[in-house]
C-alpha cells in the first residue's frame, strides 16, 4: 500500500520528502495542502510538476479517496462514496443549509446494529474508523465547499452565495459512534481545536449504547446528543432494533436525559416513520399511527427534548414503505397537541439515495 501523507507526523513527512531529494520546506507546503483537504497531488499548484508526478506514483494524500460523488437536483446536498486504504468504503454527506454547512460523517465501515429499516447494516460491520479517517471526511466536504467559491455555479438555487466553511458536524452516518467511542471523541476534539467548530454545533447520534452515553457524560463536553428511538414501546423497538434487547427504552432515555441535563441541552429524539405494504399493495401505518403517537407523547411528556420525525427513505432490501404526507403530519399534530416539541425533517438528497448506507450498498451491487 502507498503511504498516506496525511497520517505522517511533520517529522515523518519531512523525512519522506527529503528522501525524494526535495528541500525540507516542501513538506510544509504539502502539509498545508493536506490540511485543506487536497484530494490529489495535481491540486498542489505550488509544487514542481515533477514532484507532483513522483508523489502521485509513491503516495496518497488523505486516508479517504472519492470514488463516487452525487449531487441532489436542488444543489443543496452532495453525497460522497469514499474508499479507505484497505478498500473498505464509507459515505459522508454535505448539506448546505440556511444556518450553515453541515456534514454527516461515518464512524465505522458498516454497522453491526441490525436495525431492520436501515441500509448501513446490510453488509455487516467491517471495522472501526480511525480519527484521521473520520476527520478526513470533513476535509473532503471542506474542499468541495471551497471549490464552490471558485465555480461559476457557486450561487445555489436558494439564492444564497455559498461562501462558508463547514460549520456543523453530525456523526450520524454509517456505523454506531458509541461502539467506536475513543476515536469518535478524538475526532470531535480535533474538529473543535483545529477547525474551530464549537461543541454545540456537533451532534452524536446513537441507537442507545447506554455505557457509551455514560462515558460521554463523564467526558463532559457540551455537544448535542441524538437518540435513534423509532418506537415508543419495548416490544416494537425490540422488533425493529435488536439493541433494545440489551438496553431497554427506560434505561436508554434515563442515560440520555442525564447527559442533556448536565449541559442544559435539548435531547434530540430521532423517529423514523415507517409504513408496511399489505397484501393488496396498499401502505399501512407501522410505527406512526395515532396509537403510537400518543404512546410517544406519554413517554416524553415534560422532558426537555425535540422529536425529529423522519419519513422513511426507501431501501429496496427492506420490507417497509414511506407513509403518506397526511400520516406524517397527523403524527406530528398529536405530538404537538400533547406539548411535545417536534419537527419533520426536510427530505434532503432523496434523489441521490441519501439514507445511510444506500450509496455504499448500491456500489457493492454494481448499481451506478
Amino acid at each position: 500500500m502507498k503511504p498516506i501523507l496525511f497520517n505522517l507526523t511533520d517529522a515523518e513527512l519531512t523525512d519522506f520528502i527529503t528522501k525524494l531529494d526535495q528541500p525540507k520546506f516542501r513538506a510544509k507546503q504539502i502539509r498545508e495542502w493536506l490540511n485543506r483537504g487536497a484530494p490529489d497531488f495535481k491540486s498542489m499548484k505550488n509544487l514542481p510538476e515533477k514532484l507532483r508526478t513522483d508523489l502521485d506514483a509513491s503516495a496518497r494524500t488523505l486516508p479517504v479517496q472519492i470514488i463516487k460523488k452525487l449531487e441532489s437536483s436542488d444543489g443543496q446536498t452532495t453525497k460522497f462514496l469514499l474508499e479507505l486504504n484497505d478498500c473498505e468504503q464509507i459515505e459522508c454527506v454535505l448539506m448546505r443549509t440556511s444556518y450553515g454547512n453541515s456534514v454527516c460523517v461515518s464512524s465505522q465501515a458498516g454497522c453491526a446494529m441490525g436495525c431492520k429499516f436501515c441500509a448501513s447494516t446490510l453488509l455487516g460491520l467491517k471495522r472501526n474508523l480511525t480519527v484521521n479517517e473520520i476527520y478526513s471526511q470533513i476535509l473532503v466536504a471542506q474542499w468541495e465547499l471551497r471549490n464552490d467559491k471558485l465555480s461559476d455555479n457557486h450561487i445555489r438555487p436558494n439564492g444564497d452565495a455559498n461562501n462558508g466553511d463547514v460549520s456543523h458536524i453530525v456523526i450520524m452516518g454509517t456505523g454506531e459512534p458509541l461502539q467506536n467511542l475513543e476515536n469518535v471523541i478524538g475526532f470531535i476534539e480535533r474538529a473543535n481545536s483545529e477547525m474551530g467548530i464549537g461543541w454545540r454545533k456537533i451532534t452524536v447520534s446513537t441507537c442507545g449504547i447506554v455505557p457509551g452515553i455514560k462515558e460521554l457524560t463523564k467526558w463532559g463536553r457540551p455537544i448535542n446528543l441524538a437518540i435513534s428511538l423509532h418506537a415508543p414501546t419495548n416490544e416494537l423497538r425490540s422488533h425493529i432494533m435488536p439493541i433494545n434487547n440489551k438496553y431497554k427504552l427506560d434505561e436508554v432515555l434515563d442515560a440520555a436525559f442525564e447527559f442533556s441535563a448536565l449541559h442544559n441541552r435539548q435531547l434530540m429524539i430521532e423517529y423514523i416513520l415507517l409504513g408496511k405494504k399489505n397484501s393488496s399493495g396498499e401502505t399501512e401505518l407501522f410505527n406512526c399511527d395515532a396509537e403510537y403517537a400518543k404512546k410517544l407523547s406519554d413517554l416524553l411528556k415534560g422532558k426537555n427534548c425535540m422529536v425529529n420525525l423522519i419519513p422513511w427513505n426507501a431501501v429496496d432490501e427492506r420490507d417497509f414503505a414511506s407513509p403518506s404526507g397526511n400520516a406524517v403530519h397527523n403524527f406530528q399534530d398529536i405530538l404537538i397537541k400533547n406539548g411535545i416539541h417536534t419537527r419533520i425533517r426536510r427530505e434532503r438528497g432523496q434523489d441521490i439515495g441519501s439514507a445511510c448506507g444506500q450509496l455504499r450498498l448500491n456500489n457493492a451491487k454494481g448499481i451506478k
